[in-house]
């Protein structure tokens, strides 16, 4: 398996998020299961709660994100146009 492309590391993101439920997930956890160093994780957590896909809460100085319906949204338009490109031998 080669490099991920950006839109495969915000599925990761995503996906990492929305399997945490309405608990939401904390920084350390998602920086381990979406595989990213703390820098490029910021970046994307700073374009995906700006586009209004995940909300980051705040509570004792500590983060933690949650998925929104329009992030499941996104997940669900990934996954049928992985699926897609996937029966046409394409790979994401």
């Amino acid at each position: 398996m080669g490099y991920r492309t950006s839109i495969q590391i915000v599925a990761d993101v995503l996906t990492a998020t929305q399997e945490s439920g309405m608990e939401g997930i904390k920084t350390t956890s998602l920086l381990t299961k979406a595989n990213l160093s703390h820098t490029r994780l910021s970046k994307f957590l700073e374009n995906l709660t700006g586009a209004g896909l995940i909300n980051r809460i705040e509570f004792d100085g500590r983060n933690t994100f949650v998925i929104t319906t329009k992030g499941k949204q996104y997940l669900e338009s990934y996954a049928r146009f992985s699926s897609i490109a996937e029966s046409f031998g394409l790979e994401m």
